[in-house]
């Protein structure tokens, strides 16, 4: 009978291991839960510091797109300035006129035939 009994407590030692086994892998690891916490944290920060980065990067290129049309624009609006003050120079209306063929009332017209042809 000492060996039923030498059985009997080392089956309840190893039935009390298994249940203290059980007990300590159903407790919180609070370390472990923390560190992968702190790791979904700073991936959040992180995400937003690239967006915010992103963001900018973009808003960036267009300022300078929009920087160059408006120099092209500035650059036709001096053309144009200049287009009109030139069109409305005293001898501009005359000289296109007569370009066209016109003539002002009261002018002799000269018709030349008989020119070789090129």
């Amino acid at each position: 009978m000492p060996r039923i009994g030498v059985g009997m407590a080392t089956l309840s030692a190893s039935a009390r291991s298994s249940s203290s086994r059980t007990f300590t892998a159903a407790r919180v690891r609070w370390d472990r839960l923390g560190r992968v916490a702190m790791l979904c944290v700073l991936v959040a920060l992180l995400y937003l510091y690239v967006s915010a980065g992103v963001h900018m990067l973009s808003t960036w290129r267009q300022s300078r797109h929009d920087g160059a049309a408006v120099a092209s624009m500035e650059r036709e609006h001096f053309a144009l300035l200049h287009q009109r003050e030139a069109l409305t120079a005293a001898g501009t209306l005359e000289t296109e006129a007569r370009q066209l063929g016109m003539m002002k009332s009261g002018e002799q017209p000269y018709v030349i035939s008989g020119l070789p042809s090129n």
